[in-house]
């Protein structure tokens, strides 16, 4: 099936520093143990109050894991792709599917709906992270308006900066907060409201939207030319929020994407092997609500890698990936 062409967008990224000062290398996420799964891609991870955890797959199921890790049972079958997934206060899951949209599924009936697929009656792209607010509403990322998550590397590579953060409201209407983004990807909600973050994966960097206050609908970036590809993100503990980074930056893709258009369609139309593609590493990134970083936790990728979701709970990290048949868990480093 021939590729959807690409119509690339110069630009030029900021030197990549590597990994060093509060990136530097270490050992933290060395050892972590790995639950294997009936399936692959477990692409982010969710934890409800009794521990139990929650994830979705390539092929389309979402699955409880017990909180002892040593049963996992499937729920449903989603029809689509579901990638990030987050557990409402009233014990629903919000399931974002790349293919379908929001998802809302009862994990007790089973009972599962689309909640949104479109914006303005136009479908989304890719449905990929999201955060829920105490009202209910849904902050929530679409990551391209030009391809689909099977070949989202096509918006890398054309970098679109066609990315948005969405809001769903409770009345059922889906408005648009942000557009212009490189690749919007995790989304995170400040514990008192405040603000929200979006990553931007192909921008190398986060961006902060303020909600409340005297900078109500302020955008700014927070935290930029990050050696990495930020994924999925999530709150943590003590003002923490998590991102995780699947991969360092890529050499080739930095000195593509200032080069005439035609070079990269060309590297486009190449088998997917030939084309920019991510290290071997395991890291997670904590910063604060101004983009300090205060956590840097990486290991080699030997054991797990790729890692596109992160969750904190009960002093415990939970690791998703968006090609390992597992997750991982690991100790959080104090």
């Amino acid at each position: 099936m021939a590729k959807t062409p690409i119509q690339p967008r110069r630009w030029y990224p900021p030197k990549d520093v590597g990994l060093r000062g509060p990136f530097a290398p270490n050992t933290a996420l060395g050892s972590p143990e790995v639950i294997p799964l009936p399936g692959t891609g477990a692409e982010d991870v969710a934890v409800d109050t009794a521990g139990n955890i929650y994830t979705g797959t390539r092929e389309g199921y979402i699955l409880r894991i017990s909180a002892d890790g040593r049963h996992v049972e499937r729920l449903v079958q989603t029809g689509g792709r579901p990638l990030g997934i987050e557990v409402h206060p009233d014990g629903y899951l919000v399931i974002c599917d790349a293919h379908r949209g929001l998802l809302r599924l009862d994990p007790t009936t089973l009972e599962l709906d689309v909640i949104a697929s479109d914006v303005h009656g136009i479908p989304m792209k890719i449905t990929n992270n999201c955060a829920i607010a105490s009202d209910g509403s849904i902050y929530f990322s679409d990551s391209s308006q030009e391809f689909s998550l099977d070949e989202f590397k096509g918006d890398i590579i054309a970098h679109t900066s066609s990315g948005r953060l969405l809001r769903w409201n409770t009345n059922g209407t889906v408005e648009v907060l942000l557009d212009g983004l490189n690749f919007a990807n995790g989304v995170a909600l400040a514990a008192d409201e405040s603000f929200v973050l979006v990553a931007e994966t192909s921008g190398y960097c986060v961006t902060r939207l303020d909600l409340t206050g005297p900078s109500a609908g302020r955008r700014s970036l927070i935290i930029e030319n990050l050696p990495g590809l930020p994924d999925n993100m999530s709150t943590g503990s003590d003002g923490v929020f998590w991102i995780a980074m699947p991969s360092v930056r890529n050499k080739l893709l930095d000195f593509l994407l200032p080069k005439p258009g035609f070079l990269r369609s060309a590297i486009w139309a190449m088998p997917d092997k030939l084309q920019p593609d991510a290290s071997r590493i395991t890291w997670v990134v904590g910063i604060d609500g101004e983009g300090t970083v205060v956590r840097n936790l990486q290991g080699p990728g030997t054991a797990y890698h790729y890692v596109t979701g992160v969750r904190e709970h009960a002093d415990r990290l939970y690791l998703g990936s968006l090609v390992e048949p597992g997750i991982a868990v690991v100790d959080l480093p104090r």
